[in-house]
């Protein structure tokens, strides 16, 4: 029997600073019928936080395959630090079937990959060398033997802990997303999430607000943010503030996918850089919109990038750290 105990033995150079973030969970491949797409909501975000100058490590598992190798390629193209991806011998690079439907797009998230099966003690290895400030997961990875992987990083570092809810039927276990909610500080879900969590858990509320204030009080969350599409969004913290950013209409959509992701990338960003609250919900969901004028979740190009990072002055606040 293999040993599922490789990681990838190139290790991109390590920037220390206070602006680390470790990713936890799926690394994706939607299998279009002419193309395949690099995504999963962890491999997005690290894309946006490296382009945007924070210090990003991606914790997941790939196979030994084409795809694997895809996957680090696109990594190293873009500077992303490799050292958490590990490689499965065994199981294929994690696949989502595409199709095309008078609907839309149908997605057919295939069980068993490579995402499911991140070793423990690798992910605890990377956590303990990193130190890292803040933990990004989901709920998606912790479908199969990753939730130890995560439970042992979580338990290893002390990272504020972020989750992006990111429900995937029929992946949705109540149970999972409890112990997600009972470890996070800060969470991020959708206005549709939040109904959905109400209803898994029996929170009444009249409005969006009072479920969110009965189910922060139930998991001892420090803040919870809400996305509402092209309405913008809203947070509240612990204390009962809350702070909003509203939403106008959308002048050109070519593809909404990955918005929410770049959303929490920016969000968790503005959290690193100790921007004023009212500037991250702002700037989270400006970079959002902008997402859905291109295709894809995440640029092909650093040129996406650079008008934000003139406008928010981001390499001037790097200097000044």
């Amino acid at each position: 029997m293999t040993m599922p105990s490789e990681a990838t033995a190139s290790h991109a150079a390590v920037r220390e600073d206070s602006q680390t973030v470790i990713a936890f969970g799926e690394t994706l491949v939607d299998q279009f019928r002419d193309r395949n797409v690099l995504g999963g909501a962890p491999f997005n975000v690290a894309c946006h936080l490296g382009a945007l100058g924070a210090h990003p490590v991606l914790v997941t598992r790939a196979g030994k395959d084409a795809l694997g190798d895809q996957l680090l390629q696109a990594m190293g193209e873009r500077g992303l630090d490799v050292r958490g991806v590990q490689r499965d011998p065994a199981r294929p690079t994690g696949r989502v079937k595409v199709t095309e439907t008078a609907r839309g797009h149908a997605f057919d998230i295939l069980s068993d990959q490579a995402y499911d099966h991140i070793h423990a003690s690798l992910a605890r290895m990377v956590g303990l060398s990193l130190h890292p400030q803040m933990v990004y997961f989901g709920t998606l990875s912790q479908r199969g033997d990753s939730r130890r992987a995560l439970r042992e990083l979580l338990a290893t570092v002390d990272a504020c802990a972020f989750l992006d809810v990111n429900l995937r039927d029929p992946w949705v276990d109540a149970d999972t997303l409890r112990w997600s909610l009972q470890q996070a500080r800060v969470a991020k879900l959708n206005e549709d999430e939040l109904v959905r969590i109400g209803d898994l858990f029996s929170i009444d509320g009249a409005t969006p607000q009072a479920r969110a204030a009965v189910l922060m009080s139930g998991f001892n969350l420090q803040r919870l943010v809400v996305t509402c599409g092209a309405a913008g969004a809203w947070t509240r913290d612990a204390a009962g503030r809350i702070e909003s950013v509203a939403g106008t209409p959308l002048s050109q959509v070519v593809d909404t996918v990955g918005a929410g992701d770049g959303f929490a990338a920016v969000f968790m960003l503005g959290m690193l850089r100790g921007w004023p609250l009212a500037k991250q919900l702002a700037r989270a969901d400006a970079f959002a919109r902008a997402l859905c004028g291109i295709r894809g979740a995440v640029p092909a190009s650093q040129d996406f990038y650079r008008p934000f990072i003139r406008d928010w002055r981001l390499e001037s606040e790097v200097m000044r750290a």
